[in-house]
C-alpha cells in the first residue's frame, strides 16, 4: 500500500516531544517546504473530521502552522463526538466527566495545499486526533478507517476505492414560497427544468463552476475526473480516480466535498451533498467502487467471467449479509431514509447483480482485468471514512469466511426485492438498533466506537424529533 496517506502518529507509548527529530522531520520539512514555496500564503485552515462527517478546526496566521508539524495542536477530544449542527452530545461522557480533555492533533501527510476558493493567501491542512500518549484516538473516523485496513495488510491485501459522489447546485436564494431552487446557469440566467440526464448544455451552464472546480481539485491533488449532469435538474456527479490507498481516497473525498461547497459560494451559488433535497426528485448517492489487490499490485477480482471471481463473490457475500448493520452509517441522518424509493435508481434490497443498477451491489461492465463491484447504498451526506470502514468491514469478513452471495439478481432489483422481503432498513431508529448490535462492524470499527456512534446518533435522533415544523401543522394542527 502506499504510504502517502499514512497517518504521522509517533510510536505507541511515546510522547510527541520525545521523539528524535529524525523520525518527525518528513512532516516538518513538508511544512518548511511548503511555506517557502509559497510565501504569499498567510492564513491556514486546519480542519478534522467528527464522527458526522462535518469538517471542523480552525483558522491560523502562517506563524502558527510550523509548531503543529513540529508538536501538535491541541484541541478538546469532545468535538469529535458532537453531532451535525456542533452541538455536545453529553451522553459520551466526553464532555463534563472527562473534563473536556484536550488530545493532540497531528498534520496528515499530503494535506497542506492551497485552499484557492478563499483567496490566493489562504491554505489548509487535515488532522488526526492522537491521545497524549502518541497512540490514536480510536474514535477519530480516520484511525477507525485504518484499524479495517490493517486487516487487510494482516492477510497481504490492499483494498483498491474510488469515490463516486452526486451532489445538487443551487441557488442561494430561496424561491418566492420559501423553496429551493436549482441553481441558474451562469451562461442562461435560467434555473433548469426537466432531467436531461447527461444534458451537455446543463453541464456547460456551470461551466465557471467546473472548470474552477478541476482546477482547485488539481491544486490540491485531488484526482478528479469528468462530470455528469446526473438524474434531476441541477444535480451533477463526479468521480475520484481508484487508489490503492483507501485512507487516502476517503482524505480526498472529504476535501473534494469541501471543494465543491467553497468553489459554489464564490461562484454565488451553492453545492448541497444533502441526500434528499427535494421530495419528487432524484436522491444523491455516494457509490463506492472497490477491487482488492495481492502484494504484487494484481486485481484478485479479475475474471473473464462477467460476475467476477470467487474472491469478489465472497466480497459481496459479506457486504450482503451485514448490509443492515452497516445502514446507520451509510445513512446517517433523518433525511437520508427519504432517498431509498423503488425505481430511482437507489437501492432498497439486499440483492446484487451483474451490468444493473437496479442492486444494491453492483459488479460493473469492462475489460476482465477492471472487475470490481459498485456499493450504491451510501448517500452522500454520510463521513467517507466511516463509509470506507464499514463497506470493506463487511467486504473483510465475506473474504475470510467464505461467503455465498447467492443467485445474482437477473433485471429488475427492486421487484425481487420486494417480493422477497429482503428489503434495507430504512427507518433511521432501526438502522441505529442494527448497527449497535452488530458483533461484526463491533469487532472491526471497535466497542467503544460503535457505543459513541450510537450515543451521539440518538442525541441527534431526540433533538431532531423535538422540533416542530410547519409539516407538523400542516397535518396535524386541524387534522388531530
Amino acid at each position: 500500500m502506499s504510504t502517502f496517506g499514512k497517518s504521522s502518529a509517533p510510536a505507541k507509548g511515546k510522547s510527541d516531544r520525545s521523539l528524535p527529530l529524525s523520525e518527525r522531520v518528513g512532516t516538518v520539512e513538508e511544512a518548511r517546504a511548503f511555506l517557502d514555496a509559497n510565501p504569499h500564503i498567510n492564513y491556514f485552515e486546519i480542519l478534522f473530521t467528527s464522527m458526522t462527517g462535518v469538517p471542523r478546526g480552525k483558522r491560523l496566521r502562517r506563524h502558527e502552522l510550523l509548531p503543529i508539524y513540529e508538536y501538535g495542536r491541541f484541541l478538546p477530544g469532545s468535538i469529535l463526538v458532537v453531532d451535525t449542527l456542533g452541538a455536545d452530545c453529553e451522553d459520551t461522557g466526553l464532555v463534563w466527566e472527562d473534563g473536556d480533555a484536550d488530545r493532540v492533533a497531528r498534520p496528515v501527510p499530503g494535506t497542506l495545499v492551497p485552499a484557492p476558493w478563499l483567496g490566493d493567501d489562504v491554505g489548509q491542512v487535515m488532522l488526526s486526533l492522537y491521545e497524549l500518549d502518541g497512540t490514536p484516538n480510536d474514535l477519530d473516523p480516520r484511525h477507525v478507517l485504518q484499524r479495517v485496513l490493517d486487516r487487510y495488510k494482516a492477510d497481504g491485501l490492499t483494498p483498491v476505492v474510488a469515490c463516486e459522489l452526486e451532489y445538487y447546485l443551487v441557488d442561494i436564494e430561496r424561491g418566492h414560497k420559501g423553496e429551493l431552487l436549482p441553481a441558474t446557469g451562469f451562461n442562461t440566467g435560467e434555473n433548469p427544468k426537466g432531467i436531461q440526464v447527461y444534458g451537455l448544455p446543463e453541464i456547460e451552464a456551470h461551466g465557471a463552476f467546473f472548470r474552477q472546480l478541476w482546477e482547485t481539485a488539481d491544486a490540491q491533488n485531488i484526482p478528479l475526473e469528468g462530470a455528469i449532469s446526473e438524474f434531476a435538474p441541477g444535480q451533477v456527479e463526479l468521480t475520484l480516480k481508484h487508489k490503492p490507498d483507501a485512507l487516502r481516497a476517503a482524505d480526498d473525498a472529504v476535501m473534494y466535498k469541501r471543494l465543491a461547497k467553497g468553489v459554489a459560494l464564490s461562484l454565488g451559488i451553492e453545492a448541497t451533498f444533502m441526500a434528499k433535497p427535494w421530495s419528487d426528485r432524484a436522491g444523491s448517492g455516494f457509490h463506492v467502487h472497490i477491487s482488492v489487490a495481492d502484494k504484487d499490485g494484481n486485481n484478485l477480482c479479475a475474471s473473464e467471467d462477467p460476475q467476477g471471481s470467487k474472491l469478489l463473490h465472497n466480497m459481496i457475500g459479506g457486504m450482503k449479509d451485514h448490509l443492515a448493520d452497516v445502514m446507520g452509517i451509510l445513512a446517517p441522518g433523518a433525511n437520508s431514509y427519504k432517498r431509498f424509493k423503488a425505481n430511482s435508481y437507489a437501492p432498497v434490497g439486499l440483492t446484487w447483480g451483474v451490468n444493473n443498477r437496479t442492486v444494491s451491489l453492483r459488479v460493473t461492465a469492462g475489460p476482465a482485468h477492471t472487475r470490481h463491484v459498485e456499493h450504491r447504498v451510501a448517500g452522500a451526506d454520510a463521513n467517507p471514512y466511516l463509509v470506507l470502514a464499514a463497506i470493506l468491514a463487511c467486504a473483510h469478513h465475506g473474504i475470510t469466511h467464505k461467503t455465498n452471495p447467492g443467485p445474482a439478481v437477473i433485471g429488475n432489483g427492486y421487484a425481487v426485492a420486494a417480493e422477497s422481503g429482503a428489503t434495507l432498513p430504512t427507518n433511521w431508529f432501526a438502522a441505529v438498533d442494527y448497527l449497535d448490535k452488530s458483533k461484526v462492524l463491533r469487532d472491526y470499527l471497535g466497542d467503544r466506537f460503535i457505543d459513541m456512534y450510537v450515543k451521539v446518533k440518538r442525541t441527534e435522533q431526540a433533538r431532531f424529533f423535538e422540533e416542530i415544523t410547519e409539516l407538523d401543522y400542516d397535518w396535524y394542527l386541524r387534522n388531530a
